[in-house]
């Protein structure tokens, strides 16, 4: 699978494709510039009135919750059912789930309409599969990645979506195999929003490589990899998004296929 990787990061930089994003404006920016970086070509469009009309230029949809009212909620609604029935593949960001009745009772319906990918951290997931655990602390994870291997597992059985459980370790359970990615660094904790860009990456690359796994596992290696050779070079979390992006940008497959780190799991 690994030596697929470098291939499917030029694959994405040479199709640039068109991305709709209906996500949460505390990241739209940053959001925006990390698919820039990879090569992809971001929409933030959440008007109900052109939900039709852009999604059905653009390749694939992300949805991400994490800042949310009545209108963009029947936003998210609309472009999922329409990325349903068009069977275009879209990817589930659940951030806080579990914090409040409101998003759970959102995510229950966006499930309906079978998201491609889900990705979120170990509580958003386990949250999201209902297995038990403490309350969720806002956005931020109460457990680890492994904790919400059993919750990824069952949420890819009831819905057929690869799951990404994002932490220390990143783990993407599909159909077959579960791959670990052992990448990234403790700094990448203090950017808000950096799991949101992650999850925007992997909408670029579902859009254009027919192996969603793959798909998911060489986005997530690739934002890993392009924090941990950033945070090696800054001076705390400021610089950190800067050198991120730059990196994203500029990142030579030498550099990727060196710092590479994953194992795969039956």
């Amino acid at each position: 699978m690994e030596n697929q990787f470098w291939k499917h990061i030029q694959t994405v930089k040479n199709s640039a494709p068109l991305v709709q994003n209906i996500t949460n404006f505390v990241v739209m920016n940053n959001t925006a510039n990390a698919l820039l970086a990879v090569g992809a070509s971001p929409i933030m469009s959440h008007g109900h009135d052109e939900i039709n009309d852009i999604g059905t230029i653009c390749q694939s949809l992300v949805i991400n919750i994490g800042t949310l009212d009545n209108y963009w909620s029947q936003a998210m609604l609309k472009a999922a059912e329409l990325a349903h029935h068009t069977k275009k593949p879209w990817i589930l960001d659940p951030v806080g789930a579990g914090a409040s009745h409101y998003r759970t009772t959102l995510l229950t319906q966006l499930l309906e309409y079978r998201p491609t990918v889900i990705r979120g951290n170990a509580s958003e997931i386990m949250a999201l599969a209902q297995v038990k655990i403490s309350r969720t602390k806002g956005v931020d994870s109460t457990a680890v990645s492994m904790e919400a291997m059993e919750a990824a597992k069952l949420l890819h059985k009831n819905y057929y979506a690869v799951v990404c459980v994002s932490g220390e370790i990143d783990i993407v359970v599909g159909p077959k195999t579960s791959v670990f990615i052992k990448n990234g660094h403790a700094l990448m904790t203090k950017v808000t929003g950096l799991g949101c860009s992650a999850t925007a990456i992997i909408g670029a690359f579902i859009a254009v490589i027919d192996d969603k796994m793959e798909a998911v596992a060489t986005a997530m290696a690739l934002f890993g990899i392009c924090g941990e050779l950033a945070a090696h070079n800054c001076a705390g979390p400021g610089s950190l998004q800067t050198q991120l992006l730059d990196k994203l940008y500029n990142i030579t497959a030498s550099e990727f296929n060196n710092t590479l780190n994953i194992e795969l799991h039956d």
